[in-house]
Order: C-alpha cells, then sequence, then structure tokens
C-alpha cells in the first residue's frame, strides 16, 4: 500500500441487534422478560406459590422426622440376633478347644509310668473351671493311652440348648520303662 494513500472503506461489520431471528422466521426475543415489578399481581403470585411449595416441604420433612429411628427399631432384632449367633458360634469353638487340651492332659498323665495322679482329674484341671469336661478313655494298650473330652456347649439364651456336646480325643504314647 501507498504511504499516505486514502484507505478504501471497508465494509461495515453487521450489527448484533436484541432481536434474534429463529429458523422458522419470526423474531424472538433474545433474553427472556424482566419480572414485573413489585405490587403487580403475577410477582405476590408467584411468591404465593413459592410459600405454599416451602410449607409443603417442611411438612413433608417434619412428617419425616424420626423415620430412621423407627427403621433402627425395626432392623434391631435381626441385628440382635446376628450379634447372638456370632457369640454362640465363638463358645462353640472355644468349648471344642478345651475339650482338646483337656484329653492331651489326661491322655498325658495316663501314659506317665505307675504311680500317676488321677488322669482325669488332671484333664479338668488343664481348662477352664466352667468348662466341665466328661472324660474317659476308652481303650488303651501296652503301648498307647486314649483319652476322650466330651464338653457341652452352654447355650447363649437360657433354656434353649440346640449344639451337641463337642468330644476330642487324643492319643499318647506309653513311656517305656524298661532299663
Amino acid at each position: 500500500m501507498i504511504p499516505g494513500a486514502a484507505r478504501a472503506a471497508a465494509p461495515a461489520a453487521p450489527v448484533a441487534s436484541a432481536v434474534r431471528v429463529p429458523r422458522s422466521g419470526t423474531p424472538a426475543p433474545s433474553r427472556p422478560a424482566a419480572p414485573a415489578a413489585p405490587g403487580v399481581p403475577g410477582v405476590r403470585a408467584a411468591a404465593r406459590r413459592a410459600s405454599r411449595q416451602w410449607v409443603r416441604a417442611a411438612r413433608a420433612t417434619w412428617r419425616e422426622r424420626g423415620v430412621a429411628s423407627l427403621e433402627y427399631l425395626g432392623m434391631l432384632p435381626f441385628l440382635l440376633l446376628i450379634a447372638l449367633a456370632g457369640i454362640q458360634l465363638g463358645i462353640a469353638a472355644y468349648c471344642g478347644e478345651q475339650a482338646g487340651t483337656a484329653a492331651r492332659a489326661a491322655a498325658r498323665t495316663a501314659a506317665e509310668p505307675d504311680p500317676h495322679a488321677d488322669a482325669a482329674q488332671a484333664g479338668a484341671n488343664a481348662v477352664s473351671g466352667w468348662v466341665n469336661p466328661s472324660i474317659t478313655f476308652p481303650r488303651s494298650d501296652n503301648l498307647t493311652v486314649t483319652a476322650t473330652a466330651t464338653v457341652r456347649i452352654p447355650s447363649v439364651l437360657p433354656g434353649l440348648s440346640f449344639l451337641d456336646p463337642v468330644s476330642r480325643s487324643a492319643t499318647m504314647p506309653r513311656e517305656d520303662t524298661t532299663p
């Protein structure tokens, strides 16, 4: 371009108008109409509707107060039943372990050379006091001694006994007493 020469006027850019023309060909406003001024019935009606909706929501919330507590109370018996079943299972496992301990202690004591203490009492002394095992010696020969301990499983719920007693056996070799 030559300096000092007048420039040709460029065509003017289209001016953005406040009216959009949709594809249907009818003009539509580019933004929603402004709300009516205060005191106009439309505004009061909208405020009343909003107030009623808030009151309805507050009533619904008020009616639902305590619903979670009632749901918890409904589930509480099932939760207690599951907890008691877990405790009962733990007691049954503990009684099985104590029966094994009593059988091993009784068989070990019975396998000692004469004179030895009462083997059944030694088995009962090896476990907790409330377990109270019943110890028998079903078979014994010159080489081994077998002791069987039976423990009754106490129930978590008094009066209900639905588990069979637990029995455990232990076999110990007799000590060699030959010189």
